[in-house]
């Protein structure tokens, strides 16, 4: 179901801002299974407001193409400009206002059963809720936009095209999310991704935090938190899931026994192994063999 409206939607409205927005209820397989678009939209202001919301289920992300404002959000303040993107919890209280540089911005309001998950992984990885994205602002305007043609189309498919476009959107905004911090210079870029090199050599063996802080001189805190900032795992888990990778490629394609496996892959034992396996795949790894 989809309200198109050019004007602003609420009589408040209509002194302060030029709106057009699409109102849109997914239908129940989306909203319980996807990411599911609630509102989409672009607006200019007319004159100086401010907007401000409170409990909303939902999650918003919108970009500044022109103009100035600012959010309150969490209870610190964010200067916005162009370019200027906010990824926020609307369950939290928010308000955003524009300045008398009166801004564009294009948004869109968007919820799924795994968005709570999402977002805090977002946070776990340096997202803030206000950034100037470097390289993917024109994307970010660009998926937009295709939401609130795809929400106006009459296409039958369009709930799973709308969750591959929000599907997208959040990938740029985990990729944008990485803290530039933790990763201080090329050295630091280059020597990490030495680690996860040995680690893909060396999986199968028994591995450390202190031996691999001590074969690359970096201090194992330091190692790890830089690891898990680059890419989303410790070093230890990485490890971890390339033995139960290697794992499966044997049990499917090989005659191996379930111990011969256990230790071929780097596990110390067939009962860790078999617990680790269960753990991760939710089944023993014979019955993963037998299912494949």
């Amino acid at each position: 179901m989809i309200n198109k409206t050019d004007t602003p939607i609420f009589s408040s409205d209509q002194a302060v801002v030029d709106s057009k927005r699409c109102l849109y209820t997914a239908n129940p397989f989306a909203r319980t299974s996807l990411l599911s678009l609630q509102e989409t939209g672009v607006l200019t202001a007319l004159k100086a407001h401010t907007s401000e919301r409170s409990g909303l289920e939902s999650y918003l992300f919108f970009a500044v193409e022109h103009g100035k404002g600012s959010l309150m959000y969490g209870g610190k303040q964010y200067e916005l400009g162009k370019g200027d993107c906010v990824m926020i919890d609307c369950r939290q209280n928010y308000s955003h206002s524009t300045s008398d540089d009166l801004w564009t911005i294009r948004w869109v309001h968007f919820m799924g059963p795994s968005m709570p998950v999402i977002y805090n992984k977002y946070l776990e990885r340096g997202g803030r809720p206000a950034f100037h994205p470097e390289q993917t602002f024109d994307q970010y305007c660009s998926i937009l936009k295709e939401i609130y043609d795809t929400a106006m189309s009459d296409s039958y498919v369009r709930d799973m095209e709308i969750n591959t476009l929000l599907s997208e959107m959040l990938t740029y905004l985990m990729k944008d999310a990485w803290d530039p911090v933790s990763v201080t210079n090329s050295k630091d870029r280059s020597d990490i991704s030495a680690v996860k090199a040995y680690l893909d050599l060396h999986s199968s063996e028994k591995i450390t935090l202190d031996e691999l802080s001590e074969h690359f001189f970096l201090e194992k805190t330091y190692l790890s938190r830089l690891f898990k900032d680059t890419y989303g795992t410790s070093p230890i888990d990485y490890v971890i899931q390339n033995r139960i990778t290697n794992a499966k490629t044997k049990l499917r394609f090989t005659d191996m026994t379930i111990e011969e496996i256990a230790y071929a892959c780097g596990f110390n034992s067939s009962t860790y192994f078999a617990r680790i396996f269960r753990k991760i795949e939710n089944m023993s790894p014979r019955e993963y063999r037998e299912l494949w």
